[in-house]
């Protein structure tokens, strides 16, 4: 049975075999991004990770995914908004979360001249449908 622990522990290992944990001085030393995690067992479960590219203007429509996500910004910029948060600009070292049952209501890159790039870790139950357009709940 892989726990939250065992789970984040293997991101956390990825994150700093790649190099992305190195340098990020805004960020207490060792960490770039702390929160808890839901109150789930993982039987079942497994990490898809994915680069999302967003070109120079790119605004994503409201979306919600299975379980929940990491999100560490790769490159650029990027502003988001998920239900229960505020907006907010993330940049380039950045992580953001996105619990269970919640809606990605804004993605969009903050410029309209330079890519951005984020790197997402969605835990979900094998097999689930990882991305599903509209809000969580919705008959989409």
């Amino acid at each position: 049975m892989e726990t939250r622990r065992d789970a984040l522990a293997t991101v956390l290992a990825l994150l700093s075999a790649s190099g992305m944990m190195a340098g990020q001085s805004s960020a207490p030393r060792g960490h770039v991004f702390v929160h808890d995690l839901p109150d789930l067992t993982m039987d079942g479960w497994q990490v898809t990770v994915s680069e999302v590219p967003f070109p120079a203007g790119r605004v994503g429509s409201t979306h919600h995914h299975a379980g929940f996500v990491l999100a560490y910004v790769l490159e650029g910029s990027v502003i988001t908004k998920v239900s229960g948060q505020p907006e907010r600009l993330y940049k380039t070292g950045e992580m953001f979360y996105e619990p269970p049952g919640s809606t990605h209501e804004v993605s969009r890159n903050a410029s309209s001249t330079e890519p951005a790039k984020l790197l997402a870790l969605i835990f979900a139950k094998k097999g689930a449908t990882l991305t599903t357009p509209g809000p969580a709940g919705s008959s989409h």
